[in-house]
């Protein structure tokens, strides 16, 4: 056959561009060859071929950041709603040795009578918390703004069940209604309406309770009532170490609607007793003998309740509720002229 020599060319020509075009393909297929890539606006390219890909199941991660939980939210935070968890915190600023040594005045003025409340904490707007026990059953810092809307309708009623650390009751002649100690409510009844709340009750003297904090409570409880205003409080039991009882109370107090100018106050209340020494680590209490305190013994344990007296050995006397019990420093005669009777148990 003869074969014109310009058509057979042609066909080597054709031939060769078909093998090469084979060879790239092979190649291609097997990554055996880089090629420039040449991205494309808005897609991943590999190989120079567009690629499409999905997206990313999570967010990258930020050097400095947690994944996902650290991205900030537009939805508004609330207030803690939980006051400190540890028993003596205490304001920055806050120094326990700064404090004088008590000296025949219930109170010493701290940080120039000037709370430690924030901007922020001022809003009229009704709140309380009570901070969590801590791990010796202390009580902590309790907060709240008071309005008339938390005030009680009705009266106190029992908290003589709640037992505070370092309750170690005794009972002197010289102190005001006899026992030395008071179950003391950090945020007074009058304002937030607690009765036995024991995150809120803690071993008080009467000094403290009664000399103490009831007038600046009172300064609250005034101003709310007379205006509808709100006054954002706050008491923090001060506790030295491990101590069981406090060494006293930081009370704060700011009316909020005309920012401190009826109400405004920073005060350190000591948990003391004049003529008592008071061991803070357990509660443990005796007459000290000094400044003319002098106790009496106690002739008679009284039931106000039932009208009976009982000798101060009486095992009956614990099962009188303690809100009925009263102590008789006269004579015997002297009751029974006021009306009392004797307990048969124990006055045979």
């Amino acid at each position: 056959m003869n074969i014109d020599l310009k058509n057979k060319k042609t066909l080597l020509i054709i031939a060769a561009v078909v093998i090469v075009g084979i060879l790239l393909i092979v190649l291609l297929a097997g990554g055996g060859l880089d090629l420039p890539s040449g991205d494309l606006p808005g897609n991943d390219t590999q190989g120079g071929l567009p690629v499409i890909t999905e997206a990313p199941t999570s967010a990258p991660d930020v050097p400095g950041t947690s994944p996902a939980t650290d991205a900030p939210s537009n939805t508004p935070t609330e207030a803690p709603t939980e006051a400190p968890t540890e028993a003596g915190t205490q304001p920055a600023g806050f120094d326990l040795a700064a404090i004088p040594p008590f000296s025949d005045v219930p109170f010493a003025v701290v940080n120039d009578n000037v709370p430690f409340f924030t901007e922020a904490d001022m809003v009229p707007k009704s709140f309380e918390t009570y901070g969590d026990l801590d791990s010796l059953g202390r009580c902590t810092t309790c907060f709240a703004c008071v309005g008339k809307d938390l005030m009680p309708t009705d009266e106190r009623g029992d908290i003589s069940k709640v037992y505070p650390t370092g309750w170690v009751q005794n009972y002197y002649s010289f102190v005001e209604q006899e026992a030395l100690y008071n179950r003391s409510h950090l945020i007074g009844h009058q304002l937030t309406g607690e009765n036995d709340n024991k995150k809120n009750l803690i071993t008080g003297t009467r000094y403290m309770n009664a000399d103490g904090m009831i007038p600046f409570e009172n300064m609250v409880a005034d101003y709310v009532l007379e205006t509808n205003g709100h006054v954002l409080y706050r008491v923090t039991p001060i506790f030295e170490g491990n101590n069981l009882v406090a060494a006293g109370v930081l009370m704060e107090a700011k009316s909020v609607e005309d920012n401190g100018e009826a109400v405004e106050y920073c005060v350190f209340c000591y948990n003391v007793q004049p003529g008592v020494k008071i061991d803070y680590k357990t509660g443990k209490n005796e007459a000290d003998g000094t400044g003319g305190y002098i106790d009496k013994p106690v002739t008679f344990v009284l039931n106000f309740n039932s009208g009976k007296y009982h000798t101060p050995g009486c095992s009956d006397i614990a099962s009188i509720s303690e809100k009925n019990v009263r102590y008789w420093y006269g004579t015997e005669e002297e009751l029974l002229l006021a009306g009392y009777v004797p307990h048969t148990k124990c006055n045979k």
